[in-house]
């Protein structure tokens, strides 16, 4: 048995992935100002892989100061390739931009070749459910615990939780900057992945590969999101604040952006992200939620959080929400449902409101309630929320507990 595979070997691994894994996850979510200097050589050096000279750099200190320099240079690039398809245009017509990502993406292909990390392979694989140890211990592949534990967790922190919702906030569907952001410190996810295979003895990559993983990564500890052109390139600082929380049921260190009073993300020009409990809402959610703005909201998940931010007792009292019935919930021990009946000018429709209280405990230990619009002929509790799982108000009243 080789040590990769063997019980210790396979231990000490995971230790070490555990430790790389929340080393990026710093590099992801750090704040302050960029290393210039190493981002600057790191962008220079990919520039001379795609036989391109140094660029001018222009530093802006957020992203959305980024949009009206890149736009002005008609940064404008064709549609890259999928992975694992052709590029078209042929690559002598690509813009330099383009180029550079064809570079990335071939040896992207390379490295998940070399880790067996392709579509097929990520297809069979699950979310871990367990410790990672005690999943290995269970007989989950190494390579599948270490993906989990380095790619998705850091994925779903980096990626899901900070880099969505900053990319929607300043750069919602810009015309000419699809395929041409490059991301630094949020591109940390996929990047640690490789170098974690590496420096836990997994996998060895060719020289060329190596050193173009390294440039990536000096770019992910050093700098923010950045813009690549022809003869300019544009860098933006990392934000000055970031606030996170874990992610409930946390099996890997993630992590999602939370704060009630003011942005999450934070840039020096103030332009900013404001999320609760990692949803990602406009600022009068935080500043100066009402009613009003409430039922105006189309995004039901915007909604939900500005209600639990004035709180359903104050919500309920202020939208003139009808009490109906009340009734002990069989689904989760110790807790009520509460049903209240909602006036149609509110919805435009006749509806009932259910209010529960989630089964799972938050960070902070406490459960938070939650509103689930149910048909109007509800009149029982306990039938309503088995409505809300697919079951009559019998079986629901038979489960032992729900999450």
């Amino acid at each position: 048995m080789s040590p990769a595979t063997s019980p210790r070997g396979g231990a000490d691994r995971i230790a070490l992935a555990r430790s790389l894994s929340a080393e990026w996850r710093a590099h992801g979510l750090a704040t302050g100002p960029a290393d210039r200097a190493d981002a600057e050589a790191a962008v220079t050096a990919l520039y001379r892989l795609i036989d391109e000279p140094a660029p001018e750099f222009t530093w802006v200190p957020s992203p959305t100061a980024a949009l009206s320099l890149v736009l002005d240079d008609h940064v404008t690039f064709p549609p890259l390739r999928l992975r694992g398809t052709e590029l078209h245009p042929q690559p002598r017509k690509l813009s330099l931009a383009a180029r550079l990502a064809s570079l990335v993406h071939e040896t992207r292909d390379r490295l998940d070749a070399r880790i067996g990390r392709g579509v097929t392979a990520l297809s069979w694989r699950q979310p871990l459910t367990m410790e990672p140890e005690a999943a290995l211990a269970a007989g989950v592949p190494l390579r599948s615990v270490v993906s989990s534990l380095v790619h998705d967790a850091l994925r779903t922190t980096l990626h899901d939780c900070v880099r969505a919702p900053v990319r929607s906030e300043f750069l919602p569907t810009t015309p000419g900057l699809d395929g041409t952001t490059w991301y630094g410190q949020h591109d940390a996810h996929w990047i640690a992945h490789y170098d974690v295979y590496a420096r836990t003895g997994l996998e060895v990559y060719d020289r060329r590969d190596t050193d173009l993983l390294r440039l990536l990564g000096r770019l992910a500890r050093a700098t923010g999101w950045w813009w690549p052109g022809r003869g300019r390139c544009v860098m933006a600082e990392r934000p000055v604040e970031i606030h996170t929380e874990p992610l409930p049921g946390a099996l890997a260190g993630e992590r999602r952006l939370h704060r009630d009073d003011g942005p999450a993300v934070r840039f020096a020009d103030d332009s900013g992200v404001h999320a609760l409990h990692g949803t990602h809402v406009p600022a009068w959610v935080i500043n100066a939620p009402t009613v009003e703005r409430i039922h105006a909201e189309r995004n039901v998940e915007v909604r939900r959080s500005a209600i639990e931010r004035i709180g359903w007792g104050a919500y309920i009292e202020q939208a003139r929400l009808g009490h109906v019935a009340t009734a002990p919930d069989p689904g989760n021990s110790g807790s009520a449902l509460h049903l209240y009946d909602v006036p149609r000018e509110l919805w435009g429709r006749p509806a009932r409101l259910l209010l529960v209280v989630n089964g799972s405990v938050e960070p902070d230990g406490t459960q938070r309630r939650y509103g689930l619009s149910v048909p109007p002929y509800f009149d029982d509790p306990v039938a309503a929320a088995g409505w809300t799982y697919g079951l009559s108000g019998e079986h629901y009243a038979r489960l032992v507990r729900r999450t």
